[in-house]
């Protein structure tokens, strides 16, 4: 029998909590379950397994991203847009660890078709276009994006750069400064 207000959604975001709490990698169905003090079985009819749950924390994670990256881009364009995109990635980071390791998680190709990253590779892609990038060119910016974006947030968030001078901060400017020098003058091949 099913416990009353146990639901698919309500577990995801629970997961989702325990993961911005404990780290993604440490969600199971059993942690999840002692989080609501019932028996692991409980909840195998609402999940499959600690795979599904962590899919579903993971697509509920690039929602929220994608969510706040929209709001964040409206009426932006060039650095601007760029800047509030960038910051949308680093804020959730800090905000939400768990949430954004998440968002790293390989998706079954059907899975990831449906979620909501095609939603930030078009926003990336619509970012590009105010730089005048044509294809191949964009393919490889969205790639070094990602790359940047991803690899300064994971730093950070490891401790990489909390034992040394400048702050952290200033370089994320900097970085975003020079990101948008880049872009606007993108190398010929």
């Amino acid at each position: 029998m099913t416990r009353v207000g146990l639901t698919v959604e309500r577990l995801t975001r629970a997961g989702a909590e325990l993961a911005d709490e404990v780290g993604f990698e440490q969600v199971t169905v059993s942690a999840l379950a002692r989080r609501f003090d019932v028996k692991v079985a409980s909840l195998y009819s609402h999940l499959k397994n600690s795979h599904d749950l962590k899919t579903r924390i993971a697509l509920l994670a690039l929602e929220e991203l994608a969510d706040r990256a929209a709001d964040a881009l409206a009426g932006r364009a060039g650095r601007d847009a760029l800047t509030a995109f960038a910051n949308v990635y680093r804020d959730y980071a800090r905000e939400h660890p768990g949430r954004y390791a998440a968002a790293q998680f390989r998706l079954a190709p059907e899975a990831a078709a449906a979620s909501a990253g095609g939603r930030h590779a078009q926003m990336t892609r619509a970012i590009l276009r105010g730089y005048d990038l044509a294809e191949p060119d964009q393919t490889h910016a969205v790639r070094m994006l990602g790359s940047v974006f991803h690899g300064y947030v994971s730093l950070e968030l490891a401790g990489g750069f909390s034992h040394s001078a400048p702050d952290s901060q200033e370089s994320w400017s900097r970085i975003l400064d020079a990101l948008d020098a880049l872009l606007r003058n993108w190398p010929a091949p």
